[in-house]
């Protein structure tokens, strides 16, 4: 049973600088991942952010393969701001067993965010993922991008995925 959402509630003034992310994007075309240890591979993705009035975002990136149309990554969490900066944190649980809290600054509407602390399952795959940038930009056409930079045991700070949404709701 899905929890209820109540979209009348007014949004916390604390967020009001990233009301822009609120809402369902879905990506046009498919994105593209890659890293120097896996196969360059197409996604697709849906982001659904949404609020009930507390000073925070909560969060659900649903991933799946372009061809096969298999699940593939998911990450929720919150994105919450510090009241009267420009300061963002996202806490962000994914599928894969890693849990991570990226901090980082809004400058207009581009979010730039980088992992402060990393933790993972006792068994998660190698090799371990060292550090996450993540870039959010509303561009002018409305459309927002994303790119996600990933560094391993084995492999510098790289980028690792790229990927555009328009707005569906």
């Amino acid at each position: 049973m899905a929890c209820p959402v109540n979209n009348t509630v007014e949004l916390n003034p604390t967020l009001l600088p990233l009301e822009w992310l609120l809402g369902t994007w879905e990506c046009d075309e498919p994105g593209e991942g890659s890293f120097p240890t896996i196969k360059p591979f197409r996604y697709t993705e849906t982001l659904h952010f949404s609020h009930v009035g507390q000073p925070v975002i909560n969060f659900m990136f649903n991933a799946f393969h372009a061809e096969s149309k298999k699940p593939m990554h998911r990450e929720c969490g919150f994105v919450r701001m510090q009241p009267g900066t420009n300061r963002v944190a996202f806490i962000i649980a994914q599928n894969s067993g890693l849990v991570e809290i990226e901090e980082g600054e809004l400058t207009g509407q581009q979010l730039s965010l980088q992992s402060q602390q990393l933790a993972r399952t006792s068994f998660a795959k190698e090799p371990y993922v060292k550090q996450i940038c993540r870039v959010f930009q509303l561009r002018s056409d409305g459309k927002l991008e994303q790119t996600v930079s990933m560094a391993t045991d084995n492999q510098p700070l790289m980028q690792h995925l790229r990927i555009t949404y328009r707005r569906s709701s």
